[in-house]
């Protein structure tokens, strides 16, 4: 069984036990119930939204860390404007602890 689940404006698939790294999502420690878009259990597909309406994905927030550092440039020519930034995004590492079909 598993199942596709909704995180940070990306999607991934899952099976129960798994551990991936998310955008934030809480405090490590903390249990979170995650949107599933679609949900395969052996020969059964539920995708459309009556069907998953009582499916949920539960997981557990197991670490907290950074992403890779991200450095930016932007140069407008001839006039002598750069701008340099840089971005770190918080990940937290998750591990699903259950899928539920409904």
């Amino acid at each position: 069984m598993y199942a596709v689940i909704k995180t940070g404006g990306k999607q991934y698939r899952v099976t129960e036990g798994q551990q991936l790294q998310v955008e934030r999502l809480g405090e490590p420690g903390a249990d979170v119930d995650l949107p599933a878009v679609l949900v395969v259990d052996g020969e059964t597909v539920l995708s459309t939204p009556d069907q998953l309406a009582n499916s949920s994905v539960s997981a557990r927030v197991v670490d907290e860390t950074r992403g890779p550092k991200i450095n930016g440039f932007t140069y407008k020519n001839k006039s002598n404007q750069r701008r340099r930034w840089g971005h770190r995004q918080t990940l937290s590492t998750i591990e699903i602890t259950g899928i539920s079909a409904g």
